[in-house]
């Protein structure tokens, strides 16, 4: 049996896996930031004590053979491995959507790399993983100084289970401002702020981290041989899939993964198309090649729109209401996210009565529509893959078709992409990484593109509201 950590920005989930990666069970806790001094920061606490009682209360906690750790990215710890905390930390968790970190900006862009060397745009908050460490170090610099290693979150999950240390591609690369994709090397930043002595040794994500420590082993129940592996970004897991089902083929698809953020992944992108003002970016695939990526915060903008329109993201979305939005052109304008996304800092035009006659049905239509928005930035090619929370809305995923008409669109039969990518990591060969891939047990269900009217029309309203 095998197990997955997942700590998204909004759950934290543990799934249980058998011996042919099949879901045998799962638990999940809500994630939320704890808004005290000295900074709003992660619930390191919290989610170690659920984890540990979870596991110390799961009945086949002794068949658990191997884990694997995969979290959400712009986050890392600051650790001082010497010291016997039960955390390790020299600093709090510092949450990446707390913007007092903003008062930094005029220093950190004196130092800040330009965007042709890390692919990496400047974005809101501390999104971009280096304002956070340039924050801290200028506001803490006693804590800050007895910091040994700036580890990133799924690898300090990593050590706090096995006592081991490591860097790791994915999460380096994802728009941190630390990390050269074309290079494959830290970016200059990282030797301006003197940083290089905290960084450990990079490891692949699909190594053996080591074994989980004899003290986690018996406070959590699991077995003394239990291994750990070094482990990776989230959307990057749900990428992972799909490349190693295409790896051979070198073919153009894009994964568009789902959930607080909507992450579209492009392979065999163009990276010359890349924007810094547009919230286009590179990520890095566990082979540390880069991948042309664009983003919006989906799930999250969903939430706030039904919100805003005094509707109920629960409520389900139907054809008649999808079509009466259209009809109306009952619509909604960017941006919905505190400055993220294309169109981030714009002010939100709301077309439609108040409350809206079907909130989820305008949030449906606007989510589809920045999809397809996105995937234009990219200039994305061949087959589109949806991964993710908006498979539960199977109305957006055929929005998604009908804008793409020319391109095939494909959803996975399961919402567990981000698990079955991150279990692919114990079974790639290391000696053989770079040119064959495990099977990903890879299952997709075409998506038929809706056939609503005025939907062309209802686009165009769009993107004239969004510039006018």
């Amino acid at each position: 049996m095998k197990a997955v950590l997942d700590i998204g920005k909004t759950n934290v989930k543990l799934q249980l896996v058998d011996s042919s990666d099949q879901l045998c069970d799962s638990y999940s806790r809500r994630n939320m930031p704890i808004e005290t001094a000295p900074y709003p920061h992660a619930d390191v606490a919290g989610i170690w004590h659920w984890l540990k009682q979870t596991l110390v209360n799961y009945p086949r906690v002794h068949e658990i053979s191997a884990l694997v750790v995969t979290t959400h990215g712009a986050t890392a710890a600051l650790v001082n491995s010497k010291l016997s905390l039960a955390d390790g930390l020299a600093l709090p968790v510092l949450d990446y959507e707390y913007a007092g970190i903003n008062d930094c900006d005029a220093a950190y862009h004196s130092l800040r790399p330009d965007f042709a060397e890390t692919l990496s745009p400047d974005l809101p908050a501390g999104l971009n993983l280096g304002r956070q460490i340039f924050w801290l170090q200028q506001q803490f610099p006693g804590p800050f100084a007895t910091a040994t290693h700036l580890l990133m979150y799924p690898q300090y999950w990593g050590w706090r289970l096995t006592g081991q240390l490591a860097g790791e591609v994915t999460s380096l690369g994802c728009h941190t401002d630390l990390w050269a994709p074309r290079a494959h090397h830290y970016s200059s930043l990282v030797e301006k702020c003197h940083w290089q002595g905290l960084m450990p040794p990079l490891q692949s994500a699909w190594e053996t981290l080591g074994t989980i420590s004899p003290l986690v082993a018996e406070s959590m129940g699991l077995r003394a041989d239990c291994k750990v592996y070094v482990g990776l970004h989230d959307s990057n897991a749900s990428y992972l899939r799909y490349l190693c089902a295409n790896r051979t083929e070198a073919a153009s698809f894009t994964v568009v993964s789902t959930g607080t953020w909507t992450i579209l992944m492009q392979a065999q992108g163009d990276l010359s198309s890349l924007h810094r003002r547009r919230d286009t970016l590179a990520n890095c695939d566990v082979y540390g090649d880069p991948i042309a990526c664009a983003r919006f915060m989906g799930g999250r903008e969903y939430d706030a729109i039904c919100h805003r329109l005094g509707g109920d993201i629960k409520t389900p979305v139907t054809q008649q209401d999808i079509q009466g939005a259209l009809d109306n052109l009952w619509m909604v304008t960017p941006d919905f996210s505190s400055g993220n996304g294309p169109y981030g800092g714009l002010e939100p035009k709301l077309q439609c009565p108040l409350p809206a006659p079907s909130a989820g049905a305008i949030a449906t239509l606007y989510c589809a529509l920045m999809i397809d928005q996105r995937l234009s930035d990219l200039q994305a090619s061949g087959a589109i893959y949806i991964e993710g929370a908006f498979l539960k809305n199977p109305l957006l995923c055929q929005l998604v078709a009908q804008l793409r008409s020319e391109q095939p669109v494909y959803l996975s039969a399961d919402d567990t992409g981000t698990v079955q990518g991150a279990l692919l990591l114990t079974r790639i060969d290391g000696s053989a990484a770079a040119s064959q891939s495990p099977s990903a047990n890879l299952v997709l269900e075409a998506c038929a593109p809706a056939q609503f009217n005025g939907l062309w029309e209802y686009r165009t309203h769009w993107y004239a509201l969004i510039t006018q």
